[in-house]
């Protein structure tokens, strides 16, 4: 999954990497050749007495040095330039896919751990992305041309690298091996804390109107704890790295100077090679050092891949059609036929064969207990969930057969819990219709029975809305989004329940000021109150999820028992009639 994610999105950044790859080749040779340079200064120039030697050979040093900064230099920055770009493609990748999925992705997925993968998960590989290109690079051409160059001083101390590196491989790699398990969950233990944080903030209201801070207080201790837990034994693991690599780096060292000197004592070998063999050594080992630490992250990194491209792979239920057929003449027709929903899994269907008409002109109410799976018929309108038996059809052509863009421009839905987005009341006014004229949003909200509220507010239709619309209320917030959907005028009308926040008198002033504008769409209401729905040209009574009654208000009264025990829990027999 790394490789293929790598593979994939470092595919438009070829030639910076093979710019990259270019300045450390230059700069890693450039460091293996100060050692010998460094060498040939001890040996021809300090042990002859040759200054001039010294001065040139120092003053080539110099150059090569300072063409290994500069190289670094590059090499880093591009590096960094393209990690950013790469973070910058996958994100924007996961958040495209994630909004293509329907309802039934999102909550399988859950939110949580979704924001967690296009954050926390794409900053990891990220982060591997950087190190590969500055370090893992390096290493390799580092460590194949150093033991080259140690070769040419002195041949003698080769077996010191047999047993050397090995010696350093291993070791690193029982520790990392340990690691990969802890840091898969690791990632894990982050989507809980996001998870029990995110509910804590979204329910506040019912923690403390339940007094249960002290117990939401535990619930994120223990996840927080988790994840403390587990951090801290990855950075057991982690701190042991740093010492056994001293440790073998320094034994080395101890074992060269011990070995080496024997052999310049025996005129086996000149000091300045001794010294040059050292830091070939020394470079090599560093190179392996450098090789192991990207392989700690890689597996972490693997992990991040992993649930990257889950979601990246995931297929939404609801697919575009290969070929949308044209958009029909017919205009604000909305029919259900022979529809059934089901979850994936589930025993028993969520909706079976319903069928109902709603026409231009016209309001059509549903009405059920709750659970009788109201919602989830009118998602499957503008097909955030799909059908998964009959037919939905808007102005006479199914629903799947339309280009998702033009299904849903036909379709304005107001939601149970009306949601704004952070912004201004005019730019969440001109959600749907971003050229939108000032007149028209005073219209929509004159027509919405929020006019008056908004021209108290400080600034009017530039008064400042918050993230969820969380500084006005839940009546003013619901007002809004109808507002908003008024704003758009489209064919097909949806209220899910848009009237519950609203009081008898404002719900009454509201539809009476709506009947007119919306007079040439389709109306579709679902409610939980008789009151908001008793005048509808025609009502449809769900309960568990099939159509036990249709009719107007009065003739449900005779015909629908279920309907007749509604209205008999809300209303008078006097207000009834």
């Amino acid at each position: 999954m790394l490789y293929r994610l790598l593979r994939t999105y470092l595919r438009p950044y070829r030639r910076e990497l093979i710019v990259i790859l270019a300045l450390q080749l230059i700069g890693t040779i450039a460091s293996l050749y100060l050692p010998s340079l460094n060498a040939d200064i001890i040996d021809k120039g300090i042990v002859t007495g040759d200054t001039g030697y010294i001065v040139t050979t120092g003053a080539w040093m110099l150059a090569v040095t300072v063409m290994q900064i500069l190289c670094s230099i590059g090499a880093v920055f591009l590096s960094a330039r393209t990690a950013m770009g790469f973070g910058r493609d996958v994100r924007a990748a996961v958040f495209r896919q994630v909004g293509r999925f329907s309802a039934r992705e999102v909550s399988g997925f859950g939110p949580p751990t979704l924001i967690t993968r296009s954050t926390n998960d794409v900053q990891q590989v990220q982060l591997l992305v950087v190190m590969v290109c500055t370090m893992l690079v390096v290493a390799p051409i580092m460590c194949v041309a150093g033991i080259i160059m140690a070769l040419r001083e002195d041949v003698g101390l080769s077996w010191l690298l047999l047993v050397c590196v090995p010696a350093l491989l291993i070791s690193i790699g029982l520790i990392v091996v340990r690691m990969v398990p802890q840091f898969r969950l690791m990632q894990e233990r982050i989507d809980d804390v996001n998870r029990v944080l995110r509910e804590q903030l979204s329910g506040i209201r019912v923690v403390r109107a339940f007094v249960r801070e002290r117990a939401e207080t535990r619930r994120f201790a223990d996840a927080n704890t988790a994840l403390t837990d587990t951090a801290l034994r990855v950075g057991r693991l982690q701190a042991l790295i740093f010492p056994t690599v001293m440790l073998i780096l320094n034994a080395s060292s101890v074992a060269v100077l011990w070995f080496g000197a024997e052999r310049v004592n025996t005129g086996e070998m000149e000091i300045g090679s001794l010294t040059a063999f050292l830091n070939y050594l020394l470079q090599i080992l560093m190179a392996v050092m450098m090789a192991t630490f990207i392989s700690m992250m890689i597996p972490r990194a693997a992990v991040c891949a992993e649930r990257i491209k889950e979601v990246l792979d995931t297929e939404s239920s609801v697919v575009p059609p290969a070929d949308p057929a044209p958009e029909p003449t017919v205009r604000a027709e909305l029919e259900l036929r022979g529809v059934e929903f089901r979850y994936p899994g589930a025993d028993e269907p969520v909706l079976r064969d319903i069928s109902l008409r709603a026409g231009p002109g016209r309001t059509t109410a549903i009405i059920g207990s709750t659970g009788a799976g109201k919602t989830t018929l009118l998602s499957l309108v503008p097909r955030l969930i799909d059908v998964t038996g009959g037919e939905v059809l808007v102005d006479g052509l199914d629903v799947r057969r339309y280009a998702p863009e033009a299904l849903r421009a036909r379709i304005g839905l107001v939601p149970q819990q009306g949601y704004l987005f952070t912004g201004t009341v005019a730019s969440n006014l001109r959600y749907g219709k971003p050229d939108a004229t000032d007149e028209q949003l005073w219209e929509a909200l004159e027509i919405a029975q929020a006019r008056e509220f908004v021209e108290e507010m400080p600034g009017g239709l530039e008064a400042p809305i918050a993230q969820g619309g969380t500084n006005v209320s839940g009546g003013q917030r619901q007002r809004l989004s109808i507002a908003r959907v008024l704003v758009r005028a489209p064919e097909i009308y949806l209220f899910d329940d848009a009237f519950s926040a609203l009081d008898l008198a404002t719900d009454a002033a509201l539809r009476s000021a709506l009947r007119p504008r919306v007079g040439d769409a389709a109306v579709v209401v679902v409610a939980q109150r008789v009151s908001t729905i008793i005048d509808a040209d025609e009502i449809v009574v769900l309960d568990n999820g099939s159509v036990v009654g249709t009719g107007t208000h009065h003739q449900l009264l005779e015909t629908c028992p279920t309907y007749v025990e509604i209205v008999q829990s809300q209303l008078t027999p006097e207000q009834a009639a």
